[in-house]
């Protein structure tokens, strides 16, 4: 038995992550703007002005959040973000497939506007998905839609495309990795956690930040990456955020709108049994046609180049969007764009 490449068990891409070490640009890009608005490019202005239908799809007792673009009736899109993140990360690149298509961001349970959970399953996850797909009208075009989902959210398209191909038409991932924490560092966070959870500190997910200006500067990606576009980041950050009491009762701040605990609440069992077919190359294949689009500066290729295997290119076709990390629509969102639609535009045939 060989053991397995260090960045295999070291690196994980979701996994909540607080660090000092690391350069202001990294650790807080958008402190040095105070609160203010950085200056943003005619395009996203344009984007973020068209403002989709919001409301919300029940699924297992929990109300989840959809933001949807585009008529009714044309073929449909469903889009996933990442973990922490919320369906607004999707805002200003849906506009552009809502030209052909209708499409719909979706907040996962214990993320952005939705409900949070006792516990988090991929299963649910994969209901949650199609309820919010029926609920905005994307299976009334004739076909099943197309789900496309970024980082996690892509794992959650991937164990749904896997599990139940029966439900969408073609599956898109965006810069997605399967690494998350395993078992024994999970119980050791786990552990930690309880010794810590009653004590106050500046990096707890759930503190309440006196000032939007306080809460905007402590916003940072994970996995951390350095981001040129923060006119992108300021916008997610200000729609991530959600008015709290303070602790000492002076009056309202603000607060991270997602489950701080969602990782310790995730049950990772039904994708843990479906990466254990893969380590033993007895993974079936996919009867979904896949695609995925990764940044060629993201850790996943960082990850392989260290030696860590990976079973996408044995399951699909790999395109890879130039200049960009882990977070592609925030990198290049433009060329996100471009290629979305060319590859929705051509494939599956």
């Amino acid at each position: 038995m060989t053991d397995k490449p260090k960045a295999a068990t070291e690196t994980y891409d979701d996994q909540p992550f607080h660090s000092e070490n690391l350069p202001p640009e990294v650790r807080a890009p958008l402190a040095a703007f105070q609160g203010a608005e950085p200056p943003s490019p005619q395009w996203f202005k344009d984007a973020i002005a068209e403002e989709p239908e919001r409301g919300f799809v029940t699924s297992h007792g929990t109300q989840l959040e959809v933001l949807t673009w585009g008529e009714l009736g044309r073929p449909g899109l469903l889009l996933i973000h990442g973990n922490s993140a919320h369906a607004d990360w999707w805002s200003f690149i849906a506009p552009f497939l809502a030209k052909d298509y209708r499409v719909t961001s979706m907040s996962l349970a214990g993320m952005g506007s939705s409900g949070w959970r006792d516990t988090y399953r991929f299963t649910d996850f994969a209901d949650d998905a199609e309820a919010c797909a029926r609920g905005t009208g994307l299976y009334d075009g004739g076909r099943k839609p197309i789900y496309i989902g970024h980082s996690f959210g892509g794992g959650q398209v991937f164990f749904a495309a896997m599990q139940r191909p029966e439900i969408m038409h073609a599956a898109v991932l965006v810069d997605t990795g399967f690494g998350g924490p395993p078992p024994e560092v999970l119980e050791e966070r786990k552990k930690r956690a309880e010794q810590i959870r009653n004590i106050p500190t500046l990096d707890k997910p759930s503190r309440v930040y006196a000032t939007l200006e306080q809460a905007l500067g402590r916003f940072r990606l994970m996995p951390p990456q350095p981001a040129e576009n923060t006119y992108v980041l300021d916008f997610i950050a200000r729609r991530s955020l959600n008015r709290a009491p303070m602790a000492d009762g002076s009056g309202e701040g603000w607060t991270w709108k997602f489950d701080p605990e969602m990782w310790e609440k995730l049950d990772r069992s039904g994708m843990m049994s479906m990466m254990s077919l893969a380590s033993a190359e007895a993974m079936p294949k996919a009867t979904v046609p896949m695609v995925h689009l990764y940044g060629d500066k993201s850790r996943i290729i960082d990850r392989r180049a260290a030696g860590e295997p990976s079973f996408l290119s044995s399951q699909m076709r790999e395109i890879e969007i130039p200049d960009s990390h882990h977070h592609v629509m925030i990198d290049q969102p433009l060329a996100l764009v471009a290629a979305l639609r060319t590859l929705l535009a051509t494939w599956p045939a």
